[in-house]
């Protein structure tokens, strides 16, 4: 069993507290995130304004272990899937998208998902466990390495595999990494947290991070959303919105975002469009249609162009910021809820899945 303390583990108030046990100076672990993060150095004897001695101690009790690419894929727009793997029965997938003047990491934060958002590939695989600290950030580190000389990034959004709202301490402790100026320096706005509407873990997190808000909507009342998001039925979104409106109280310039994939016939109509502006009339909010990608076995189909403009028309007149989704990386796979991994299910949920397509 490896023993050695995985220093991305860390953010830097964790280095802080390693070094300090260790009968270091805590600004080591300054030195030791420049090296790591903003370097891409996994090897201690390449940290050169380190001592010989201590650059020998930390090879000995500590380590930098980062997930390692199985597979790499580049889209024919540009989009990059990296399938990354953990332990061996489980795999994640991290997508970096670039586009004029930024490049956007999507990073996932669960093996599989807990949830069951009925129009999302990842939910048809289960789920086995939450990621490290060192998983989630690493995917990032792999990322930029990856990407030098090619792309940079500007941009980290937790949108991949997973509900990092239950994944808390690990996600709080990686967007730490990805603000912090000895690390990779993201600004609160560019970096941002999607969630299914896990409202008790929105509270904490208003509390403890700066960083963007986003949130799966899909619906505009409780009914259709207990179908499409279940966990709406323990969280109804009267109770979200009110935890959205607490996590950017006393900034009015800060937005909550609202993602919307649009499936045909289900709920892209006007009349849904109204019910939907009436909703956020008293939320400040911005409006993210995403053009379905399908996958599959799923029974729902993408919202025609002209179904998308009807409906982005209705919430700009409301004024609404609205954009749709551009769809990139659909033929990889790599599209918004396309991503699938390797999971080793814990709940079952692909034998079942798969009994029901069966039948």
């Amino acid at each position: 069993m490896n023993s050695k303390q995985n220093l991305l583990n860390l953010d830097r108030k964790g280095l802080e507290t390693f070094f300090t046990e260790i009968g270091e100076k805590p600004f080591r672990a300054k030195q030791v995130l420049k090296w790591i993060h903003q370097e891409g150095i996994s090897d201690f004897e390449l940290m050169t304004n380190i001592s010989k001695g201590l650059r020998t101690r930390l090879a000995d009790i500590a380590e930098v272990r980062v997930p390692e690419i199985v597979f790499e894929q580049k889209s024919d727009d540009g989009t990059y899937k990296w399938v990354l793997e953990l332990d061996g029965q489980n795999r994640i997938e991290t997508v970096f998208i670039p586009e004029e003047g930024r490049g956007t990491l999507c990073v996932s934060s669960q093996v599989g998902c807990a949830l069951e958002c009925t129009f999302c590939s990842t939910a048809t695989q289960g789920f086995n466990r939450n990621l490290s600290v060192a998983e989630i950030i690493g995917q990032v580190w792999v990322a930029v390495k990856a990407l030098k000389g090619k792309a940079n990034l500007t941009n980290v959004v937790m949108m991949g595999m997973g509900e990092p709202l239950l994944n808390f301490n690990n996600t709080v402790t990686a967007l730490n990494l990805m603000m912090d100026d000895f690390a990779y320096g993201l600004a609160k706005r560019r970096v941002t947290v999607s969630t299914s509407g896990v409202v008790p873990a929105m509270y904490r997190l208003a509390e403890v991070s700066d960083a963007s808000l986003a949130v799966s909507l899909h619906a505009p009342n409780d009914e259709l959303r207990n179908e499409l998001v279940p966990i709406n039925k323990k969280y109804p979104i009267a109770e979200l919105l009110e935890a959205c409106k607490h996590y950017i109280k006393g900034e009015k310039r800060r937005k909550i975002t609202f993602e919307y994939v649009m499936l045909s016939g289900v709920n892209d109509s006007v009349e849904q469009a109204h019910e939907l502006k009436r909703l956020l009339a008293d939320v400040p909010s911005k409006v993210n249609l995403i053009p379905f990608n399908p996958f599959p076995n799923t029974h729902y189909k993408r919202s025609s162009n002209n179904a998308i403009h009807r409906f982005t028309n209705v919430l700009k007149e409301a004024g609404l910021i609205t954009t749709t989704r551009k769809t990139r990386g659909d033929d990889i796979d790599a599209a918004c809820g396309q991503l699938v991994g390797k999971v080793k299910d814990k709940t079952k949920r692909q034998l079942k899945n798969q009994r029901v397509t069966a039948v």
